[in-house]
């Protein structure tokens, strides 16, 4: 009979201490270092022990702080909502029956790039043509709960108020709405969802474990047959749920 893997021990009895309470919400973990002195194992082991609870959602990292022990909450929702203003990436939660968004808040860095071969493919631009590239954080409860990455045709918002989408007078709308302000009707969107593990820079941004599962969306927004706007949604699938909403008419 084969025997356990250290790695799982060493999970399992930090699993127990969590569940026990003898690691409080908030408490945070020794260093890899010190784990593996304490249970007799070497650092990569210790690692990966602690990577197995990140990737259950009962710790979180810290950039430059450590590893935190979770606090126990039920997988919440992220709405995708067709209705106005809900289809914005902001992270919302219906259960209460109010879709207000969660607690927590948003940071945004724009950049003018070239655009990638895919994208500018999804987009049906030149390769290299300009476009806006915003790189977002979004929080729920203090905690990155998503993040997302935007691109726009320059060629299309250039020198018009919303060329920006976190300035100006429509700053922090969403597409739809900044997209109206200079005559562009968006009528339509796709959205495609993958699950697959996260890469390293994806991981340290949610404060998850590398391989640990996520939710990846791909949005592209459209006016007619035109594309305004194609976007890459990055979702942690421990700790949310995606629910999709949809008018329904006569």
């Amino acid at each position: 009979m084969s025997e356990t893997p250290a790695y799982l021990r060493v999970a399992a009895e930090l699993r127990r201490l969590i569940v026990e309470g003898a690691l409080e919400p908030g408490a945070r973990l020794p260093s890899r270092a010190a784990l593996a002195e304490a249970h007799g194992v070497g650092p990569n082991v210790a690692n990966s022990a602690v990577r197995l609870l990140m990737a259950e959602g009962l710790v979180h990292g810290r950039a430059g702080s450590g590893v935190f022990v979770r606090r126990p909450t039920a997988r919440r929702a992220v709405v995708r909502s067709w209705h106005d203003e809900r289809l914005g990436g902001s992270l919302y939660v219906p259960d209460d029956g109010t879709g207000r968004a969660a607690d927590g808040g948003r940071d945004c860095v724009s950049t003018t790039v070239p655009a990638p071969p895919e994208i500018a493919e999804r987009l049906g631009i030149a390769p290299e043509a300009p476009v806006v590239r915003s790189d977002y954080t979004f929080r729920s409860d203090g905690e990155p709960g998503m993040i997302s990455s935007s691109w726009e045709p320059l060629a299309l918002t250039g020198g018009t108020p919303v060329v920006l989408p976190e300035a100006g007078p429509l700053a922090g709308h969403g597409v739809v709405a900044r997209m109206a302000h200079i005559g562009v009707t968006v009528n339509r969107a796709t959205e495609s969802v993958t699950g697959r593990a996260a890469t390293p820079e994806e991981a340290e941004r949610l404060g998850v474990a590398v391989g640990a599962g996520i939710q990846a969306l791909q949005r592209t927004y459209y006016a007619g047959d035109r594309a305004v706007e194609t976007a890459d949604l990055v979702v942690p699938a421990s700790r949310f749920r995606l629910v999709y909403e949809f008018p329904v008419g006569g």
